[in-house]
């Protein structure tokens, strides 16, 4: 096969050559690989000038056991290193979190307070069960001493010094809680307030004894609450609360404080750096740790002895440790002294206990199917199209739905929640972005009031409203996207449902996963506890022959007459940053008749030569040069606003003035205050993977340089390639690494508890 001419291949090359390159072909694979580091390795300092862990793919892999952490892997949604994409326990997002205009500033104070609320409710439902927190094994050696600590902490207690070495006695094992009625949220609490300028003073002279960056000061102050200073005087390596702060340096603020008192034996630092890396395991998507990656990884980080470090923790409530039984089907063994294979994990409340609210929320929905509005049911199946009839019978008879398909089975869902609401019945359908709400719009015959976002209907500002015990009025939720839905998230819909309403999960399980922990799609596929529809509907075209075969590892040749796909080696960085500003500005306007802001740039990461800044940087010159007066913004600048962490929404700077900087996001208006600004804006001509998850644009432009090779994965491919509605360009300078990634890179495993969780509740389907 021949090398079809390249898009913007040089000065004069401002048409498509006749016919694209196929993806896969020579065009696809050929040309040098440039020169380069790693895809990111330049996180940011965030506003502090403290070196921070930039969520979009530079982030290692805590327990030291994977490997360095791919883009697909820890990618963040929300911004730069300031901002806790996973929603980890920082104080980034506690208070202040910028407002989307006067609906919207609500919005997104009212989701961080309603998971808040909900944080609080399972902590008291959790405290209300008796027993240890376990899936039911008889235990002997380091796990029953973890459980006896564990034990101890419930009762009020200390474990002994000695717990990880001293045998225990196993525990009984904990009968099972009968079925709990439905909780409906509370309304949500009003959103944490600043912290109080007077103990912003203190922790600033405290940071700067420590020889720390006094603009820390905020954060920490947020991350730590009143008495802030003191705590930190008195625990310097509470600093690592603060998103960003890594464990050296830590130490370095340890050592200025303490003085000789400062060892790397010290309690406070092992407690400190174990829950450190059980939130940069939640970066990374883990809702838990194996024991033996984490007391590994501690003793990477110099601490002396892993296990009595892990035991302090527990100790303190700052982590809890988990018995699952590897084989939950097999039967009580008869013999006493024969013990159950189980493995030992560790993790963090919030996760921990989302994750088993989760489980419990499914099951409720699962077990109390109503027979009430059967006849309704019937005849929302009845009027259903072809494609959508199958899952509207599936729905009929089941709690739990999961449908599967790509951009043009969301024609499925669409049809099922129009017959649904035709017959009568309560449904509402909510979507990852705007713009996926806005695709979701176009497909129903009558939208008004049927659709919104995940984010709205968690916020309360979009939905159908509470019905008089406080739960989601409805008889069935639709959520598309449902692969970017964390734990947190998914726990709260849940328990907002119900009893005998219908929940359908529908979503491409092809692309990556949610930006914050757990993988609630794929876990729910892999327990196999309720019907899971495969959409037969393929998207069309080039573009979608060339996404579907990327889902099943083939990078295969793919005509393109229109110019649908075209390939464009570069041999290094610079000319990769070249060649996309050419195609952005100049030949994608010219050839495809798409302009400069219909066109989205998808790269691997932030960092690098051809990351996200050094793409905006060259973008924002030929697109809308200016001086950046407003924090490195101008009006016209396109933007990527995170409002929460772990949610992206693009839109375009208005103006700035003493409320803040300005925004339209959406065609909604946002003002973000200039203390958030850092945080949570960055430009938005090119974004990483996980950005850009959820919406589509009629253009797309990848970017593949050499020092990326190493982060791409077929998740990562099949979503970068799949945001393009009409044509698709990939700068391409990775050689043979983007069909290895495509055939070989399968999404890194993330450790979750909610399949164990539910096998114990739900029978298999």
């Amino acid at each position: 096969m021949s090398t079809e001419p390249e898009l913007g291949a040089g000065p004069e090359a401002d048409e498509v050559g006749d016919g694209g390159a196929a993806a896969g072909g020579p065009a696809a694979v050929g040309g040098k690989a440039p020169e380069g580091g790693s895809a990111d390795t330049d996180g940011p300092a965030g506003a502090s000038g403290t070196a921070s862990t930039d969520r979009d793919g530079d982030s290692e892999d805590p327990t030291g056991t994977t490997g360095p952490a791919s883009a697909s892997d820890a990618e963040d949604a929300a911004g730069d290193g300031g901002t806790d994409g996973a929603g980890g326990g920082g104080g980034a997002d506690a208070a202040g979190t910028g407002g989307e205009g006067a609906a919207q500033v609500s919005e997104a104070a009212a989701e961080l307070a309603a998971q808040r609320v909900e944080r609080e409710r399972i902590e008291r439902r959790k405290a209300e069960k008796k027993g240890p927190v376990g899936s039911g094994a008889k235990l002997s050696g380091k796990a029953a001493d973890l459980l006896a600590a564990v034990r101890a902490v419930e009762g009020g207690e200390k474990p002994a010094a000695t717990v990880f070495s001293a045998p225990a006695e196993p525990a009984p094992r904990r009968a099972a809680p009968a079925p709990e009625p439905v909780r409906p949220p509370q309304p949500a609490a009003p959103a944490a307030a600043a912290p109080a300028t007077e103990t912003v003073t203190a922790v600033r002279r405290a940071l700067a004894d420590g020889g720390a960056p006094e603009s820390l000061a905020p954060q920490v102050a947020a991350a730590l609450g009143e008495g802030a200073d003191a705590l930190l005087r008195a625990d310097p390596w509470q600093l690592l609360r603060v998103t960003g702060v890594r464990p050296d340096q830590a130490d370095g603020f340890a050592r200025a404080l303490l003085g000789a008192e400062c060892g790397p034996d010290d309690e406070r630092r092992g407690r400190a750096v174990t829950g450190w890396l059980l939130e940069q395991a939640a970066v990374a998507g883990h809702t838990a740790l194996e024991m033996s990656a984490l007391t590994a990884a501690l003793a990477q980080r110099a601490v002396p002895d892993p296990e009595a470090a892990v035991q302090s923790a527990i100790a303190e409530g700052e982590a809890l440790v988990f018995r699952d039984a590897l084989d939950p089907g097999a039967p009580e063994p008869e013999d006493d002294e024969e013990e159950r294979p189980v493995r030992v994990l560790a993790g963090l409340e919030r996760y921990a206990l989302a994750e088993e609210s989760l489980a419990d929320g499914l099951a409720r929905l699962v077990n109390s199917l109503s027979k009430d509005a059967s006849e309704r049911w019937e005849a929302a199946a009845a009027a259903a199209s072809a494609g959508a009839a199958e899952l509207a019978r599936a729905v009929a008879g089941h709690g739990l739905v999961l449908h599967t398909g790509g951009e043009a089975a969301r024609a499925e869902p669409a049809a099922l929640l129009t017959a649904a609401r035709t017959a009568g019945l309560r449904a509402f359908a909510a979507a990852h972005t705007p713009d996926g709400r806005r695709r979701l719009t176009a497909l129903l015959e009558d939208g008004e009031g049927a659709d919104g976002t995940v984010a709205g209907l968690l916020s309360g500002a979009e939905g159908p409203g509470r019905d008089a015990d406080g739960a989601l009025d409805l008889d069935l939720l639709i959520v598309l996207d449902a692969p970017q839905l964390d734990v947190e998230d998914a726990a709260i819909l849940v328990e907002a449902l119900p009893d005998g309403a219908r929940l359908v999960l529908s979503g491409d399980p092809a692309v990556l996963w949610s930006a914050g922990p757990g993988r609630v799609f794929a876990d729910l596929l892999a327990a196999r506890v309720c019907p899971a529809i495969a959409s037969r509907t393929p998207d069309p075209g080039p573009l979608g022959e060339l996404v579907s075969g990327i889902g099943v590892g083939e990078l295969t040749q793919v005509e393109a007459p229109g110019k649908e796909i075209v390939i464009v080696p570069v041999r290094d960085a610079g000319e990769a940053v070249h060649r996309t500003v050419q195609l952005v500005a100049d030949s994608v306007p010219r050839a495809i008749g798409i302009p400069a802001e219909q066109t989205v740039v998808i790269t691997p990461g932030h960092g690098g030569a051809a990351g996200t800044r050094a793409l905006n940087t060259a973008l924002k010159e030929r697109l809308n040069p200016g001086p950046g007066r407003f924090g490195g913004f101008d009006p016209g600048d396109r933007i990527a606003y995170s409002p929460t962490p772990g949610r992206t929404v693009p839109g375009q700077v208005v103006k700035a003035d003493a409320e803040g900087l300005h925004l339209s996001c959406a065609g909604v208006p946002v003002v973000v205050p200039k203390e958030r600004v850092e945080q949570s804006v960055r430009h938005g001509w090119a974004l990483t993977a996980h950005q850009a998850t959820g919406s589509r644009w009629p253009a797309a432009v990848v970017v593949l340089p050499g020092d990326a090779a190493q982060s791409l994965s077929r998740p990562w491919v099949y979503t970068a390639f799949s945001r393009a509605e009409r044509h698709l360009s990939v700068v391409h300078g990775v050689e043979q690494a983007l069909p290895k990634a495509v055939a070989e890179s399968l999404p890194k495993p993330r450790t979750t508890r909610l399949p164990l969780l539910l096998t114990t509740q739900v029978p298999a389907t």
